[in-house]
């Protein structure tokens, strides 16, 4: 049996300062990446805002990671290291992106298109929005994590995608990764029943082809998509409050 780390309405309200700081830190990222820039300079500049902001970095914080993003480019599904290439446009671009704040950590993903972009690629970023929001509408006390994961399975098998299968969301708070698993496909028959208090990174991870990812390297982390087609990422901390979901990020 799992360990819930249920949060009161004191502590959810600090997660939601430190959430509401870290969306401000999405927001100015998302507005640097242009084509020419690298995954380095975002990175430096996440590490910068964060710090002015009275936070640290929380993937810092996490053993043998040494960056305060992920940045996924293209068919890199998670946990892309950040490096000097520069981006093109055309590239999609997963910025994934955690906070400590005043003791608890918020996390959030966002995918982006650099520059233009056609009606196909906008689609499947479409789709990962809406299958978020749905998952984020779903997450009520009295249901289960089925439904948060069948909202976002439904939605983006709907369009034609695949969802990630070998990766889920978590819960979140005074540590990083904390239970429940969130994942973003419906697993056997039994799923953990949502209560107030629970506070979730609810992330939807999905391909444009297979739902199949490798390791990409040696680097221990980066993982891709198996058939190097183009993958997705959005992600939101939420908490499970007695007046419904509330987005903390």
């Amino acid at each position: 049996m799992y360990k819930l780390s249920l949060k009161t309405p004191g502590e959810i309200k600090i997660m939601a300062q430190g959430g509401k700081k870290l969306h401000q830190v999405k927001q100015k990222l998302v507005q640097s990446v242009k084509p020419g820039v690298t995954g380095v300079e975002l990175d430096h500049l996440a590490t910068e805002l964060i710090t002015a902001a009275g936070g640290q970095p929380s993937f810092q914080m996490v053993p043998g990671y040494h960056w305060a993003t992920c940045i996924n480019t293209n068919d890199l599904v998670v946990h892309g290291i950040p490096n000097t290439t520069k981006l093109k446009t055309g590239d999609v671009v997963g910025i994934d992106v955690g906070m400590y704040y005043h003791g608890f950590h918020t996390d959030t993903s966002i995918t982006v298109l650099v520059g233009s972009s056609t009606a196909s690629t906008q689609k499947f970023l479409d789709t990962g929005k809406k299958a978020l929001n749905k998952a984020i509408s779903l997450a009520k006390s009295g249901h289960k994590v089925a439904s948060v994961s069948a909202a976002m399975q439904t939605t983006v098998e709907a369009a034609g995608y695949s969802v990630v299968t070998a990766l889920t969301g978590h819960g979140v708070g005074r540590q990083l990764h904390e239970e429940p698993a969130i994942p973003c496909f419906v697993v056997g028959k039994h799923s953990p029943k949502l209560v107030v208090g629970m506070v979730l990174a609810i992330e939807v991870m999905y391909n444009l082809g297979g739902s199949e990812v490798v390791y990409l390297n040696d680097d221990g982390w980066t993982i891709a998509t198996a058939d190097g087609k183009i993958s997705g990422l959005f992600e939101e901390t939420v908490a499970v409050t007695a007046n419904g979901p509330v987005v903390l990020t």
